[in-house]
C-alpha cells in the first residue's frame, strides 16, 4: 500500500476505532475541528463512559514523548508526559503498517500508565520516547540485544474493551 498522508493516518486511524467500538456495541460519538481536548472519541457502554485518544501510525511506532526531552532524560520525559493525562482518558494505537488495502490495521487500547511502564523498560530499560509494536535493537544501540513490543494483552478485543470500562470508565 502507498504511504499516506499524516492527515490520512489520522483521519484513518480514528474511523477504524470507532467503527471497533462499535462493533463491539458501544455508542462512539467523535469530535471533529481544531483544539480539541485530549481524546478524540467519548465511547458509551450505557454505564460508563471513556475517553480515547487515538493514534495511528504507519512505520510500525508511535513518537509520544519527544516534546517532553528537552533537559532531562527518557524516564522524566515520560513522567511528564504522564502527569498530563486525565486519568480517565485512554489509548487507541492503530498500526497500517504491513497492511494490505482489504485488512484491518492492528489496535490496541491501553491506559497510559501501561504506556509508560512499557516505554520506561524500552532500549534495555534506558527508556525511550517512542512506543514500538515491535522493535528489535541493534548492536550499536543502547537497548542491543532487546526487543520492545506491545503486550500481547493491549489487543484490541472485545475482553480488552470491557476490560478498560471496567477499570477507566466513568
Amino acid at each position: 500500500m502507498e504511504k499516506m498522508t499524516s492527515w490520512h493516518v489520522g483521519v484513518a486511524a480514528e474511523a477504524f476505532a470507532a467503527a471497533q467500538f462499535a462493533r463491539f456495541r458501544y455508542d462512539v460519538s467523535v469530535q471533529y475541528g481544531a483544539n480539541q481536548p485530549e481524546y478524540d472519541l467519548m465511547v458509551d457502554s450505557g454505564e460508563k463512559t471513556l475517553k480515547i485518544s487515538v493514534k495511528g501510525s504507519q512505520d510500525g511506532s508511535w513518537g509520544l514523548t519527544q516534546s517532553y526531552k528537552k533537559g532531562c532524560d527518557y524516564h522524566e520525559a515520560i513522567q511528564k508526559w504522564l502527569s498530563g493525562h486525565h486519568k480517565k482518558t485512554i489509548y487507541c494505537f492503530v498500526q497500517f503498517k504491513g497492511t494490505e488495502d482489504y485488512e484491518m490495521p492492528r489496535m490496541y487500547l491501553a491506559a497510559p500508565e501501561e504506556v509508560a511502564e512499557v516505554m520506561d523498560r524500552s532500549a534495555g530499560g534506558r527508556g525511550d520516547t517512542i512506543l514500538y509494536e515491535y522493535h528489535k535493537w541493534g548492536p550499536r544501540a543502547a537497548g542491543s540485544g532487546t526487543v520492545d513490543r506491545i503486550p500481547d494483552e493491549w489487543k484490541f478485543t472485545a475482553e480488552r474493551a470491557k476490560y478498560m470500562f471496567e477499570t477507566y470508565g466513568k
